[in-house]
């Protein structure tokens, strides 16, 4: 009853925006940056507007069904974090809770809905990724394979954070192929390198960290409660600084002009969003500071879009 009343309380766009926070929509509209800066910077220039369209409406179409499957999977354990803190913890300076945390655990969504919703998006990102490149179908269903494989390992190893890594290129490196159907083999490995230590020390650790307390009473194996706090902040900065290696590597394999200065640049932008950040959550091994260090590095991808579009264009 109390799921039900809870509902009953959304209607017409309200409703709407449960959807939306089931798949994190706010948080997959910056991811979405990542396959566009990916494909911009190996060809150094725009592909066909046919590709850019469809592309866009493929990457929005699976970044929204992969989230949604992240809660479809563990939609007993938020039940059970629901539990332990009374309610899911909600935050305003934290991307995630940037609408509603979880919906179908706080009962807003049935497992149907949710279930109906994933399957929509999932059928529309199949069939874009089919027009752009076979190829893209087959990285995409890798990617929810690992997202369920990610989602399993809960209580079984910390190590999970390197599936999470390898999800989170997914798009990216689909990217690629979309618009090139025979890439350097060199850039490729660098993209993914690149993206998988910063999903790592800037998405993967920090979000973690923000359930470390009910995380503790589930027994998951995440990094932070598996190594501490201090062990983990230490992670996530190697991983972010192993990030930047390889993105300076990846910049001298791209199509970008200029590749010196474009790789300087793209340093001082990393250093200030993610690597005061990152020192900052060592030095104090605080929540609000893993959480800052999340949001920064998701707004990553999409100023390195930008920098990217100004190199471009100019």
């Amino acid at each position: 009853m109390k799921y039900r009343s809870a509902r009953n309380r959304y209607h017409g766009v309200s409703r709407l925006k449960l959807f939306l926070a089931l798949s994190r929509t706010p948080h997959g509209l910056l991811d979405m940056a990542t396959p566009a800066l990916a494909a911009l910077l190996w060809l150094g220039a725009f592909p066909p507007t046919r590709t850019i369209a469809l592309g866009l409406v493929t990457v929005f179409a699976g970044y929204t069904a992969v989230y949604a499957l992240n809660d479809l999977i563990d939609y007993r354990v938020d039940r059970q974090k629901a539990q332990f803190s009374g309610g899911m913890r909600e935050s305003d300076n934290y991307l995630d809770a940037a609408i509603i945390r979880h919906p179908m655990a706080q009962g807003l969504l049935s497992i149907k809905e949710g279930l109906l919703w994933t399957i929509g998006w999932s059928t529309i990102a199949l069939v874009g990724a089919y027009l752009l490149n076979p190829i893209c179908v087959l990285i995409f269903l890798a990617g929810c394979l690992l997202e369920a494989v990610y989602c399993g390992m809960l209580r079984i190893s910390p190590f999970r954070t390197l599936i999470s890594g390898g999800v989170k290129t997914s798009g990216a490196v689909a990217a690629i192929f979309a618009v090139d159907p025979a890439p350097s083999a060199a850039f490729v490995l660098l993209l993914f390198l690149w993206l998988f230590f910063w999903e790592i020390g800037g998405q993967n650790i920090p979000n973690d960290w923000a359930d470390i307390e009910e995380d503790h009473r589930l027994r998951a194996q995440t990094v932070p409660v598996r190594f501490g706090p201090e062990k983990a902040a230490r992670v996530a900065l190697t991983a972010l600084v192993l990030a930047l290696v390889a993105k300076v590597a990846m910049i001298f394999q791209s199509g970008i002009a200029f590749k010196s200065l474009f790789a300087v640049v793209s340093l001082v932008l990393a250093g200030w969003l993610l690597i005061p950040a990152a020192i900052r959550l060592q030095q104090t091994r605080s929540r609000i500071h893993a959480m800052q260090l999340f949001n920064r590095a998701s707004c990553y991808p999409p100023a390195m879009l930008l920098l990217v579009l100004a190199a471009v264009l100019f």
